[in-house]
C-alpha cells in the first residue's frame, strides 16, 4: 500500500498527479524558499499553513493537518460549537476534541505570488482522516454542483464584477489594548473623494494604486479586464473575462486575499466589506456574469435562436430556477449582517427577486441576444464579502432545478422597483430562515450542511443583538 495520502485514497485525477510531479521538480530546482498551502474555510476566507520547501515536496502528497476548531469558527474567530463534547457538537464523528482534518493540495492551482519573494502557493482540499471529502467544505459543494452540469454536457462559465474599497492605511491599531475577537478596526482616509463616477481625473488621482493592483494582478496571472472608478469615495470595480467550472470562484478567493495583501503592503487598506461606516460611503456589490456552454461544441447554450427572444429556451428556464430560489440563496450571496444594508429600491441594487433585459434595477439583468457570444445572466444580489464557492454552487443548484422543472421566469420587469414580486430578505436572519425553508437547496447542499452553517451566522447575529448600537443610544438616550 502506498504511503501516500493523497494516492491511499486515489484523491487526485491523472493532471493532477502529473502537475504535482511537475511541482515538486519545480521545488527541487530551487524556484521558491516556501510554499503556502491555502484552504477556503467556511467563510471563503483562506486558511492554512506555510512550509519550508523541503517540507512542501512530501506535504504535497501526504496533505497538511489543520485543526477541526477552523470549522467551528464564526467571522470573529470565535468557536460556536462546544468541540470538547461528545462529537465536537457538529452532527458528524471525527471533529471532536479539536481533531485533525487533511487538506490537500489541488496541483492545477499552483501559483508563485508576485509581491511575496520565493513564495508558492497552491489551494486545498479538505478530507477527513479516512480519506472523505469533508462534508463542510464549500470548494467541494461547488465541484459536485459542477459535476451535476458535466452531466448535462454542459460547461458553468462566469465572469467576476467586483466592488471594493481601498483607503490609506493611518493607524493600523496596533496597540496593547487594541487586540480583541474583533480587535479595533484601522484608521483610515480616503484617497478620492468620490461621486466623480468613471471619471479620469479621479482615476489618474489613485492611479498608483490601480497600476499596483494590475502589475500584480496579471503576474498572478488572474484574467483582469478592466479597472474602474466607482462612484463612491474611495471605491474602486475591478471586472474579469469569463473562466469555467470551478475555476471562477478560484479567482474570487485568491483575488480578494491578494488585493488586501498587496494593499497592506504598500500602506493601504483594502476592505471587501459591503458597507463601511464611513461618511457617504456607497455599498459595494458582487455582480456575477454566468452562462452555460455546450461542451459538444463550445457555444453559448443561453444563446437565443429567434430575433425578440432574451434567452433560448434553456437560458429562461435556468433563469426561472435563479428566480424561484432568490430568496433561499440570498444568504449565500449576501452572508453577513452589514450585506443587507444594500438592498434599497433606486439605488442600482435588487430588492426583490425579478428580471429585466439590460436593466441595473432588477436582481436578474439579461445581456445580449441573437448571434451575440455573451448572452448571459447578471446577478446583482450578491456582496464581495460572499463564499464564493457557496455562491456559485446556489446559482448551478437554482439553475438547474429551474431547468429539471422547466420554470418559466415571467415576463421581463421593466420597471423593477415597482413592478410586483417577492421581496429579497431585509436581513440576514430573514435570509437564513429563507434557506432552511428552501427544500431544493437543502438537499443540494445537504441539509446537515445547512443546519451547520446557520449555526455559525446566527451565532454572529446573537453577539450582534447584545450590542448598543449608535443608533439606539442617539434614539433613546435623551428622550427617554
Amino acid at each position: 500500500m502506498s504511503t501516500f495520502f493523497t494516492e491511499r485514497h486515489g484523491l487526485w485525477s491523472e493532471d493532477q498527479a502529473r502537475q504535482a510531479r511537475e511541482l515538486i521538480a519545480r521545488i527541487d530546482a530551487g524556484e521558491i524558499d516556501v510554499l503556502r498551502f491555502a484552504w477556503p474555510d467556511q467563510h471563503g476566507l483562506l486558511r492554512g499553513k506555510t512550509l519550508v520547501a523541503g517540507e512542501a515536496r512530501s506535504a504535497l502528497r501526504e496533505g497538511v493537518n489543520l485543526t477541526s476548531t477552523l470549522l467551528a469558527k464564526d467571522t470573529s474567530h470565535k468557536t460556536v460549537f462546544p468541540v470538547f463534547a461528545a462529537g465536537g457538537g457538529f452532527e458528524i464523528e471525527g471533529f471532536q476534541g479539536g481533531a485533525d482534518f487533511t487538506i490537500v493540495a489541488d496541483p492545477a492551482t499552483f501559483k508563485v505570488l508576485p509581491w511575496a519573494p520565493r513564495t508558492g502557493w497552491v489551494l486545498c482540499d479538505a478530507y477527513m482522516a479516512d480519506g472523505r471529502p469533508c462534508p463542510y467544505a464549500t470548494r467541494q459543494i461547488l465541484q459536485r454542483a459542477v459535476r451535476e452540469l458535466d452531466a448535462l454536457g454542459l460547461d458553468f462559465v462566469a465572469g467576476l464584477e467586483v466592488e471594493f474599497h481601498v483607503f490609506r492605511l493611518d493607524d493600523a491599531r496596533m496597540a496593547l489594548g487594541d487586540s480583541g475577537q474583533p480587535g479595533e478596526p484601522p484608521r483610515v482616509s480616503l484617497l478620492t473623494h468620490g461621486h466623480q463616477y468613471l471619471t479620469e481625473l479621479r482615476y489618474d488621482r489613485v492611479d498608483a494604486v490601480m497600476e499596483l493592483l494590475r502589475a500584480q494582478l496579471m503576474a498572478l496571472g488572474l484574467p483582469l479586464r478592466s479597472l474602474e472608478i466607482e462612484f463612491g469615495p474611495s471605491q474602486f470595480e475591478l471586472t474579469f473575462g469569463p473562466t469555467a467550472g470551478v475555476l471562477p470562484a478560484d479567482t474570487m478567493v485568491l483575488l480578494r486575499s491578494a488585493i488586501k495583501q498587496i494593499c497592506q503592503r504598500a500602506g493601504y487598506h483594502a476592505s471587501f466589506m459591503c458597507r463601511p461606516k464611513i461618511p457617504n460611503v456607497m455599498s459595494s456589490g458582487w455582480h456575477l456574469h454566468q452562462s452555460l456552454r455546450r461542451k459538444a461544441d463550445g457555444l453559448n447554450a443561453f444563446m437565443p435562436e429567434r430575433d425578440g427572444d432574451a434567452l433560448s429556451e434553456t437560458g429562461r428556464h435556468y433563469l426561472g430556477g435563479l428566480k424561484a430560489h432568490a430568496c433561499g440563496a440570498a444568504a449565500l450571496a449576501s452572508p453577513t449582517i452589514n450585506g443587507y444594508r444594500r438592498y434599497r429600491p433606486f439605488s442600482l441594487a435588487p430588492d426583490r427577486a425579478n428580471w429585466a433585459r439590460d436593466n441595473r434595477g432588477a436582481m436578474l439583468r439579461v445581456l445580449g441576444g441573437p448571434g451575440q457570444s455573451a448572452t448571459r445572466i447578471e446577478n446583482r444580489v450578491g456582496e464581495p464579502t460572499a463564499n464564493p464557492y457557496l455562491y456559485l454552487a446556489s446559482q448551478l443548484f437554482a439553475g438547474l432545478d429551474g431547468m429539471r422543472r422547466g420554470t418559466d421566469p415571467g415576463p421581463s420587469a421593466d420597471a423593477p422597483y415597482e413592478t410586483a414580486a417577492e421581496a429579497l430578505p431585509r436581513s440576514l436572519a430573514e435570509a437564513l430562515a429563507c434557506l432552511r425553508a428552501d427544500e431544493m437547496l437543502c438537499t443540494e447542499l445537504g441539509r446537515g450542511f445547512v443546519d451547520y452553517l446557520c449555526r455559525i451566522k446566527e451565532a454572529e447575529i446573537a453577539r450582534f443583538n447584545l450590542e448598543v448600537s449608535e443608533w439606539e443610544h442617539r434614539e433613546y438616550f435623551d428622550m427617554f
